[in-house]
């Protein structure tokens, strides 16, 4: 397995610690599954998502168009990551959120494309949720920009 080395960061947090590759860490969360028990609760694009940091289309998941009270949850363990009171409709397709809930997410960069974007992960079980981008609202300027596979919305 291909190790590469990054910085993560616990927002709300502030907490920063060197780390390497979710998929390289996975005994280091506190919640770790064998790779079989992965693809046994996941669909394949669920897998693809949040286990090997895919992306789903652009505009396919509900979640983009669901603004009700509520809380979102890590698909892979159930943390509540991300609050309804953050969301904005952002026109990209997929769920945006101008912040995650304190001590929910770590992040850590992506070199795949030309440019470095940042990763956003579950802090629990290391599940992939998207990326973070310095275009958002205020009051944080960023957008998180997640694939809606990996949450799971809890109305209030």
């Amino acid at each position: 397995m291909k190790r590469r080395a990054f910085i993560t960061t616990v927002l709300g947090g502030g907490l920063a610690a060197a780390m390497t590759s979710s998929r390289a860490l996975a005994s280091g969360f506190e919640v770790t599954r064998s790779k079989a028990d992965w693809k046994a609760m996941l669909t394949p694009l669920q897998y693809k998502v949040m286990r090997e940091e895919g992306t789903e289309r652009a505009g396919s998941s509900p979640l983009d168009k669901v603004y009700a009270p509520g809380t979102y949850h890590c698909r892979g363990c159930d943390l509540a990551v991300y609050s309804s009171k953050h969301k904005y409709d952002s026109g990209t397709g997929w769920p945006s959120f101008y912040q995650s809930l304190p001590n929910a997410v770590m992040t850590k960069p992506d070199r795949s494309l030309l440019s470095v974007r940042t990763e956003v992960h579950c802090r629990r079980c290391g599940s992939h949720f998207g990326h973070i981008f310095d275009d958002g609202p205020k009051p944080t300027g960023k957008r998180h920009c997640l694939n809606g596979v990996s949450l799971v919305f809890k109305e209030a």
